[in-house]
């Protein structure tokens, strides 16, 4: 496999860059509203975010689940299972986003009861809440758009739209704080913009695609059992491996708003950090989907295990990267995005948290895209449940007396368990010969 690190960089930089203009946005959320006069507006906006993230990032089988059953369509030329896997995504999430925003208020109960924020707090959530809800739709076609893309190999496409989204939103974000004087609201209603001009996007990038490739539509197949079965059972997995993962984000939230709304309003912010992680890891993540989804459908195990250790490798530089990133710049990147000197020194004191996680989370994200392309959703399922359930509420039971610190030391203990359970579950499966069918 002579070009195979070429193979890898030609998925991997193109989500890279997307990627990490997801927590840009995040970083530009926090700077306009940190600069603003209370920490209230930050604190509103951070619980927002994860209240959001986990309702949006739990449906997020609508992006994983269609990579990796699209790569291996893709692999095995099957143009009737792409057009397939393509309008039963689209048909579920746009059922399922309806859904989210009839049942608004029901979601909005439940997470002022999770979070138990200030009521100064509660009142700006919920001027961000009933403002961003009205996106969902459109996020999860997002999603089931972007997995497409990727699985049908056209690795810049999702750079373009995701682009565009992120650019936009930044840009109505300045606008409509800093410009008109909106503050949580504002940020909200700027997502809700960005969300549907990038749907209308990724649409129009999809229908070209098709023309390029000279797939004609064929509708028969969307009524095909078996195919939607399948794709319910992938995405059953991953939803439960999602809600997990988020659940572990959104009680790290809950528990730092109970600690006060400075510790809140500083963890928000070294949240970012954690989102830049996650997202850089991610672009050689989605290489290894779509790589080894190609390589079960053309039922190549050179490909397959090339795939494997290439990604693995080039994880491992990036997660060096941010290491001395964040170790050299981590207190000047704190300093640009508040002004509130209280908040600052606070989230400058857990900062040493954030400095080694990538080292730590690594191996997580890397195998998250070998078992996508695999369709191997069960393993990515079982291991993050078993990280919540096992490691991260126990170590923070037992180190509550630790206030803050413990908190992170519960979220370094599931970001270690999810690495080690992954892995250890590829060693033991590859060792038995139950990862390839081909």
């Amino acid at each position: 496999m002579k070009y195979i690190h070429n193979d890898v960089w030609r998925f991997a930089w193109p989500m890279i860059i997307a990627n990490v203009t997801t927590p840009l946005l995040g970083l530009v959320d926090a700077a306009v509203l940190g600069h603003l006069p209370s920490p209230i507006y930050l604190g509103a906006v951070a619980i927002g975010a994860s209240v959001f993230s986990c309702i949006y990032w739990s449906m997020g089988f609508f992006r994983m689940g269609t990579t990796g059953l699209i790569a291996q369509a893709y692999g095995a030329r099957d143009s009737r299972s792409i057009i397939r896997i393509l309008f039963q995504s689209l048909i579920l999430a746009i059922l399922i986003g309806l859904l989210l925003v009839f049942f608004a208020k029901p979601l909005f109960l439940l997470s002022i009861t999770f979070f138990q924020p200030s009521l100064s707090v509660s009142s700006e959530f919920a001027s961000y809440y009933f403002v961003r809800i009205y996106s969902a739709p459109a996020v999860l076609i997002n999603f089931a758009l972007l997995g497409w893309l990727i699985g049908m190999h056209k690795a810049r496409a999702p750079l373009y739209l995701m682009l565009l989204a992120n650019s936009l939103n930044i840009v109505l974000d300045v606008l409509f704080v800093m410009g008109f004087g909106m503050t949580a609201k504002g940020v909200a209603l700027a997502t809700v913009f960005a969300d549907y001009v990038s749907m209308s996007f990724g649409l129009y990038l999809v229908v070209r695609v098709l023309r390029e490739r000279d797939i004609q539509l064929d509708f028969s197949g969307v009524y095909y059992k078996a195919g939607f079965f399948q794709l319910l059972s992938v995405n059953r997995h991953l939803f439960l491996r999602s809600l997990s993962l988020l659940f572990s984000f959104a009680f790290f939230t809950a528990q730092g708003a109970r600690l006060g709304d400075t510790v809140l309003a500083s963890n928000a912010i070294l949240i970012n950090f954690l989102l830049f992680i996650a997202n850089g890891l991610d672009g050689f993540a989605h290489a290894a989907e779509a790589l080894t989804g190609k390589a079960i459908g053309e039922k190549s195990k050179t490909l397959f295990k090339a795939t494997v250790r290439t990604t693995g490798l080039w994880s491992a530089i990036m997660a060096m990267f941010f290491f001395i990133a964040f170790y050299m710049g981590g207190e000047l990147i704190i300093s640009l995005l508040t002004d509130i000197d209280e908040i600052r020194q606070e989230a400058g004191y857990y900062l040493p948290w954030l400095i080694a996680l990538p080292l730590v989370a690594v191996w997580s994200y890397w195998m998250d895209g070998v078992f996508i392309g695999l369709a191997r959703t069960d393993v990515m399922q079982n291991t993050t449940l078993a990280a919540t359930l096992c490691f991260f509420l126990p170590v923070w039971y037992l180190a509550k007396p630790l206030g803050n610190h413990g908190l992170w030391l519960a979220f370094y203990a599931f970001s270690f368990a999810r690495s080690v359970l992954m892995c250890a579950s590829y060693y033991l499966l590859a060792k038995k010969q139950r990862l390839l069918s081909i």
